[in-house]
């Protein structure tokens, strides 16, 4: 089963998320993959994976991936978000979390549980 997920990083997370997705394209390559513009640009130069782009969080991407989430088209978010820093579109990054949850959508904020995710039996394809 194809499952559609989501990849997000704020600024000082964006080279650890395409580190990630370097080391894990073979299993991101059997899904569906959406992202804000900048992190997803980052992602299909390092890995030539396709990722379907949205706008970058602050213009309203964190808006736009939340839209899918609340349409039940993405069933993951893998979001390396940055807990030390308040950015300007903070509400838009709350509420992207908030409606994962909402949604029961397996949602990864750091390496390991992302990791852990992509192992999971259940994103099998």
């Amino acid at each position: 089963m194809i499952h559609h997920l989501a990849l997000i990083a704020h600024d000082r997370y964006k080279e650890v998320m395409v580190d990630w997705a370097v080391q894990h394209r073979q299993a991101l390559a059997r899904h569906r993959l959406s992202s804000t513009a900048t992190t997803g640009q980052l992602i299909r130069h390092a890995t030539g994976l396709d990722v379907d782009l949205y706008l970058s969080g602050p213009q309203g991407g964190d808006q736009q991936i939340g839209a899918l989430i609340a349409e039940g088209d993405i069933g993951v978010l893998i979001f390396f978000w940055d807990t030390l820093f308040s950015h300007a579109h903070e509400p838009d990054v709350r509420a992207l979390l908030r409606l994962a949850v909402q949604a029961n959508i397996p949602l990864a904020c750091n390496v390991a549980t992302a990791d852990y995710l992509l192992a999971s039996t259940l994103l099998a394809p």
